[in-house]
């Protein structure tokens, strides 16, 4: 080959690596972009999952842990928060239909979620547990002592509390309810025995109503999980402000301000 030819095809090559480039940037996706035009951060979540968010059906308005630290960090980012709503079946579907920007609400930081999506620094150390009558503490006080046919265990779909009943309820009957915040009055009520939830909300049940006990939160049925914030991985540089805005709160104390307040 000619030094002409080299030349030539030296400039080929780097077009067309340029050309690649410009490709990825154009990969990584507008989301930052169209956050800062609108002044819009979209949060997904179920809000029915105390003390993380919760719906007040009667206001249409969020409370809870995740709500004030999604809200803070819009605030940081000089956005405001619109809230979609959601639900644990849907929780995936509608995260991989760009549905929202980040999902919040007690979501389990969990190795399926984390193949297709991405996640905010871990907080709130978790495991699984159950909202049982206070009556039955001495009864339920094993998983194997709960898993017998005389048992109603009541979930919600969608989510990591029905795949550790089916994983592990074998002989009670397992009841699907859809809605995840009305379980633990059912539970009250004697429609049921058990529900399968994680250590924050049964401490909130428990104390909430003198007729509930939360089983195992000082020794959880499954090893230590942590919460976290179910962020779109398609914009490199929305990930990285993110997490910068997230560390900054830590640096400040917002986050422990917000432990405290909700989760303690």
């Amino acid at each position: 080959m000619t030094r002409k030819r080299v030349t030539r095809a030296v400039v080929l090559i780097s077009a067309f690596l340029v050309v690649l480039a410009v490709s990825g940037m154009a990969l990584a996706g507008p989301r930052l972009d169209r956050i800062m035009e609108t002044k819009v951060l979209r949060v997904g979540t179920p809000g029915d999952y105390r003390p993380f968010s919760m719906l007040d059906k009667a206001s249409g308005r969020y409370e809870g842990h995740d709500v004030e630290l999604a809200e803070l960090l819009a605030s940081e980012l000089g956005v405001a928060v619109e809230f979609v709503p959601t639900t644990w079946p849907k929780l995936m579907e509608d995260y991989l239909a760009g549905s929202f920007d980040i999902a919040v609400g007690g979501i389990t930081r969990s190795l399926a979620r984390m193949l297709k999506g991405d996640f905010l620094p871990p907080y709130a150390p978790n495991g699984k547990v159950a909202i049982i009558r206070k009556a039955d503490r001495e009864k339920f006080s094993s998983l194997e002592a709960m898993d017998v046919p005389e048992t109603t265990v009541i979930v919600n779909p969608g989510g990591t509390n029905e795949k550790f009943v089916q994983a592990n309820f074998k002989n009670a009957k397992v009841v699907v309810h859809q809605s995840n915040a009305e379980i633990p009055a059912m539970i009250a009520e004697g429609k049921g025995d058990v529900m399968i939830t994680e250590v924050y909300e049964a401490v909130v049940y428990s104390r909430k109503d003198e007729r509930l006990y939360g089983a195992f939160t000082d020794k959880p049925l499954t090893k230590i999980s942590f919460m976290g914030f179910f962020i779109q991985k398609d914009d490199p540089d929305f990930l990285r402000v993110m997490q910068y805005l997230w560390n900054d709160a830590k640096l400040r104390g917002d986050l422990d301000r917000l432990f405290e307040k909700w989760l303690k």
